[in-house]
């Protein structure tokens, strides 16, 4: 599907929305399928002995299975397909020969499969397996599970979450669930609901006890709370509690002292800053900051658990990292900062490592680079690629996508993503690219299987793609996110206008070929854009976006919990300024053609607003295109 799609945008681009034979053919369809087609290979992890690998990979026909391969022989020893519309969507490794597997698959007319709640043990050999939860589970549990923590001390267990499957608002049951037969123990009940749209995370310490816990709060679900415990026999106590975008502290894993939790904080910052917090002392100490842009973590498991921080990466000028002194693991920290140098500029990441750290499984790459994975053998100080998940675009050209800077109009600094063809930069056709959200998200170069994507096919094109990180995106700190707020269609859409005009200036794009094209709040954006800037781009593309600002309040699943009716009222306009922002009461000032996308299951921003949109257009006889796609939700999944 998202080769048609291209295909139409680019189409679209090429021909002013008048669909010619010439414009057709300007198309490199086989380019499209390339960068279209899934990733291969999704993930690898080792046994904990060593002895393994397991890999899931996806076929033809998009179906995701595990394969199991013996490191010494080469043999692979099992392959695990789902039955029917059955894909797998999670795995990991309980001990040195038994795995875990979470499944989902296609229901209803939903083309992505959606995880169903089922997991499924089996040995690394295939056989012994037992279906441990969901409906067809063997044990008789016909609920929802997930995984919190899998035990390496006790290996035929794991701890899992499980909820009730008619519940709307269920709490969260918590089990230790023996992986031979799915019986399970309980281990209490978390405090908290798992609200529609807000899901609870779980935090264990290195022993598998819960801990921690971050939800809604029970008595008012705009209210995100965090609780914690001493021990698994204690009372739970709130630690912190924020209303949406205030200053909180957000837990990513405990330490191995089972006390200090290392988390994302803006307690003293206004960035996301690496934290700890301890559960008796109550302190909370920032470790690392950076005063424009978000840290992520770099820690560091031994047996199966995090030990330690290593240091943390960020996005500024490139991806970049951070080693801290004074760790105790120092051997293994230096291994991590020979790799992160080894690969300058690109996203490594372990995904497993064995029990005693001596071969590590790691993953590289960036939005220039498909992922690839390695093993690294720490004896033997040795490299050895096991696979691209992208081998069919070895022999392509990718165009290069890198950040840039530019100054908007009040004078905040921009951040960007410019993506460019091969040859001379210089009077271009060009795309502008608004990210969805807008709250949260932001463009990145952390990987090309992200909007980046659809930047490198347009620039494979011949065109100049931005990106732009407006006020409101996520990654710059509170203050920028909400910088944005009621100012949907206005300061940030002058946000992508300086950007627009930054590359007219430069000389590096023609500003008689100019469009707009995104999805969600992109979407938005591409409609507010030639409503705000009638005269500066010659055609817009709509992805399922929303139209009706209004609307938002009306249909959807954000405004069916008072979490998601609060977040509207927070970043939408009101009043006359919400008139004034909204696209479907400002067709009159639109000039130019407009193509529709939508997808018919769209729950997050339904077809009513592509409808709407469609409605004004046509009382105008304004020309536009339409797509409307059965089976599709807020993106298209099929290739």
């Amino acid at each position: 599907m998202k080769v048609r799609l291209m295909l139409l945008v680019i189409t679209a681009l090429l021909g002013s929305l008048t669909f010619t034979s010439a414009a057709q053919a300007k198309i490199n369809t086989p380019l499209l399928e390339a960068y279209a087609k899934h990733s291969q290979y999704l993930d690898i992890k080792i046994s904990p002995d060593g002895t393994y690998l397991a890999s899931t990979s996806r076929d033809d026909d998009g179906v995701v299975f595990l394969t199991v391969l013996n490191i010494e022989d080469q043999e692979i020893v099992s392959i695990t397909r789902g039955k029917g519309k059955e894909t797998v969507n999670s795995f990991n490794w309980l001990n040195d020969e038994r795995l875990i597997l979470g499944m989902a698959r296609e229901v209803g007319s939903f083309e992505q499969p959606l995880p169903t709640g089922e997991l499924f043990a089996m040995d690394a050999d295939g056989e012994n397996s037992v279906i441990l939860s969901g409906w067809r589970a063997e044990s008789g549990d016909r609920r929802f599970s997930q995984i919190i923590d899998i035990l390496p001390d006790d290996p035929d267990a794991v701890l899992v979450y499980s909820t009730d499957l008619t519940a709307k608002e269920p709490f969260l049951d918590i089990y230790r669930m023996k992986v031979s037969n799915g019986r399970k123990a309980s281990e209490g009940r978390a405090p908290l609901r798992a609200y529609a749209g807000a899901g609870v995370n779980v935090y264990t310490d290195t022993k598998g006890n819960v801990l921690a816990m971050v939800g809604a709060d029970p008595n008012e679900d705009n209210k995100q709370i965090m609780m914690v415990r001493k021990d698994g026999d204690s009372d739970w106590e709130v630690a912190f509690e924020s209303d949406p975008y205030t200053p909180s502290f957000t837990p990513l894993v405990f330490l191995s002292d089972d006390k200090t939790i290392v988390g994302l904080s803006t307690l003293e910052t206004d960035t996301w800053s690496l934290a700890t917090y301890n559960i008796e002392t109550k302190k909370h100490e920032v470790l690392a900051s950076h005063p424009k842009v978000d840290l992520s973590p770099i820690l560091h498991s031994e047996n199966g658990k995090i030990k330690e921080i290593f240091g943390a990466s960020y996005e500024y000028k490139g991806i970049e990292t951070m080693f801290f002194g004074g760790v105790k693991s120092e051997a293994e920290q230096r291994v991590l900062a020979s790799l992160a140098n080894t690969f300058k500029g690109q996203t490594v990441a372990a995904t497993s490592a064995t029990r005693d750290n001596s071969k590590m499984i790691i993953r590289v790459g960036n939005a220039n680079n498909p992922n690839v994975f390695y093993m690294f053998d720490a004896e033997a100080r040795k490299l050895v690629k096991l696979a691209e998940s992208k081998p069919w675009l070895d022999d392509v050209e990718i165009p290069e996508s890198k950040l840039i800077t530019y100054t908007a109009r009040d004078g905040l600094e921009i951040s960007a993503v410019l993506t460019l063809p091969k040859g001379e930069a210089k009077d271009l056709p060009f795309v502008l690219l608004p990210h969805g959200g807008p709250h949260g998200p932001y463009d990145s170069i952390a990987n090309i299987d992200s909007s980046v994507r659809d930047a490198k096919v347009l620039a494979a094109h011949g065109y100049a793609v931005l990106q732009p990180n407006f006020r409101g995106s996520g990654g710059y700190g509170l203050s920028f996110e909400k910088a944005g707020f009621r100012n949907w269609g206005t300061t940030m859409i002058d946000d992508m206008t300086d950007g627009t005009m930054y590359l007219v200036d430069k000389g590096i794009v023609d500003k008689d070929r100019m469009c707009v094209y995104g999805a969600s709040y992109g979407g938005y954006a591409a409609l507010q854009n030639v409503i705000r800037e009638p005269d500066l781009y010659q055609c817009t593309i709509g992805f399922v976006g929303v139209y009706d600002l209004d609307m938002m309040f009306e249909k959807g699943d954000i405004p069916q919990n008072d979490a998601g009716i609060n977040y509207l009222n927070q970043v939408l306009p009101k009043g006359e300024n919400r008139d004034f922002q909204s696209p479907i009461k400002n067709t009159d000032k639109i000039k130019v053609p407009v193509f529709i996308v939508q997808g018919e299951e769209d729950v997050r921003v339904p077809k009513e607003h592509a409808f709407a949109l469609r409605e004004k257009l046509e009382a105008r006889n304004h020309p536009y295109q339409w797509m409307m796609k059965s089976g599709e939700g807020h993106g298209f999944y099929k290739p």
